[in-house]
């Protein structure tokens, strides 16, 4: 297929026929690609915009470079894996962390694109040994406990930050959303938390019309009188433009912070392709390392500019399972048009002005989600917190990382938060599993799902990639809800 950039017409390139699938080497006619493309567009939207608002970063940037990354992405896995690669939500609480530390906006991104490195070396290793050395060092107990922390770690931003500047709009985003992800049904269901930031934008402007100014913090954290939906700078944005670029810069502090977040991606990814493999009938076990490898090298471009990271994206994933369209081009249509997005800094404004209120309503479902994905990936696997080998490193590891203690190893360095929670769980499991009685060390399940054995050649004649000849069960999970990146 070479770089997977050429396709050959599926039928009469109009309609397929009924339960025909258009494969990711074939197209529609290229006017309905394009109508493909913009779709994949809005499904990638909603959380593409918010993670770079929640990170304090340019969303003009992150949606360019969203199509940037997903071109990397592309032509790295020779258009095998369909997949769109927008901004990463798994970031958003190592931003605030780093950010409370007094951290730029360069500091952010110099400590992510760290992390972008490294995910870009776990891929290369997994290409060259196999998924066994994930399943190795990252259990699900491991796994779960970094997740969980993760997500749980930033309920403080939301109550202390966003939910403050306006209790009631919060309220009635948080109730709308939570409707909208559990009662909506096909695509409207993929894209709830954009469809609740439209909501809570929309009372913002009929409360401010009705009630007026509110006296509240503001996104700078002083209590002052003024508008919960301020449009000042969108009419001074201008049509066409580029976005603010910047470079990074690098402390060790951040960084620590940072890396833990490299255990969630490689578990997101790998999901997602085995996802991807699934709907379209083509096993894509091969492609795990390269797959990985290109999120981290696309991560690493945007975040050396000043955008946020990427990862792939399960709303896309869903968009193909419902129109049985696989073709990459619809991919290169999507990224095309991100590019366009990018350069409009009217849109970056508008993006800009959500109220902090808004935010607070969807950041309490969506910390929430992140966090909770923790515990599915330890309901998946069958995880026993029964089993004190279990239970001591995940209990202590997430108490530290959610409840923010910290150990001065220094006077100018410090270890907290996710990073020492993360230290935590991950040393302390294999720690303590040297040291256990054999009767605790009960055969651990695969990272992910079952699927993900097959990464390994020979899997099936020597076991999964958990312990020797062990067997699994269960289906393969990918990832839940718009929470999942």
């Amino acid at each position: 297929m070479g770089l997977g950039v050429r396709w050959t017409v599926h039928g009469d390139g109009r309609n397929p026929a009924p339960g025909a699938v258009v494969r990711p080497d074939e197209r529609l006619s290229w006017p309905r690609t394009a109508g493909l493309g913009a779709q994949h567009v809005v499904a990638m939207f909603g959380a593409s915009f918010v993670a770079p608002v929640l990170m304090g970063l340019d969303p003009n940037l992150a949606i360019m470079m969203s199509g940037v990354a997903t071109v990397i992405f592309l032509l790295a896995t020779r258009g095998r894996v369909p997949s769109y690669l927008g901004c990463s939500l798994s970031f958003v609480g190592v931003a605030a962390v780093i950010r409370a530390q007094g951290g730029t906006s360069a500091t952010v991104t110099g400590a992510v694109l760290v992390v972008g490195v490294a995910l870009f070396l776990v891929g290369l290793a997994v290409q060259r040994f196999g998924a066994r050395i994930i399943h190795a060092a990252m259990p699900p107990v491991v796994t779960g406990a970094v997740v969980m922390l993760i997500g749980f770690n930033l309920a403080p931003v939301t109550a202390s930050t966003y939910w403050p500047q306006d209790q009631w709009v919060a309220l009635l985003t948080m109730l709308v959303t939570g409707l909208a992800v559990v009662c909506l049904r096909g695509f409207l269901s993929r894209i709830a938390i954009f469809l609740g930031l439209v909501f809570g934008y929309a009372v913002s402007w009929v409360f401010d019309r009705i009630f007026g100014m509110i006296h509240s913090v503001n996104g700078a954290g002083k209590v002052t009188d003024h508008w919960r939906l301020d449009f000042s700078a969108v009419g001074t944005a201008d049509w066409i433009g580029l976005p603010s670029f910047h470079g990074p810069t690098f402390q060790w502090s951040a960084i620590l912070v940072a890396l833990p977040v490299v255990i969630a991606l490689v578990a997101e990814n790998a999901g997602h392709v085995k996802a991807v493999g699934e709907i379209t009938g083509d096993p894509l076990d091969d492609e795990l390392g390269t797959a990985i490898s290109a999120d981290g090298a696309a991560s690493v471009l945007s975040t050396a500019v000043g955008g946020p990271p990427n990862t792939t994206y399960s709303e896309n994933i869903g968009v193909m399972a419902a129109t049985r369209v696989y073709s990459t081009a619809a991919y290169w249509a999507a990224a095309g048009f991100a590019l366009l997005f990018g350069l409009c800094p009217k849109f970056g404004a508008v993006v800009a002005a959500i109220p902090g209120g808004v935010l607070g309503g969807i950041t309490v479902i969506l910390y929430g989600m992140i966090g909770l994905l923790g515990a599915q990936i330890w309901l998946h696997n069958k995880v026993d917190l029964r089993n004190p080998l279990h239970l001591v490193p995940a209990s202590a590891g997430i108490i530290i990382g959610v409840g923010g203690v910290s150990l001065h190893i220094s006077d100018n360095f410090e270890l907290g938060g996710i990073a020492l929670g993360t230290i935590v769980v991950l040393t302390g499991y294999h720690v303590l599993r040297a040291l256990a009685p054999a009767h605790l060390k009960a055969p651990q399940p695969p990272l992910l799902d079952e699927g993900t054995s097959s990464y390994d050649e020979g899997a099936g004649e020597e076991g999964t990639a958990g312990e020797p000849g062990e067997e699994t069960d269960g289906e393969t999970g990918g990832e839940t809800g718009p929470g999942s990146r």
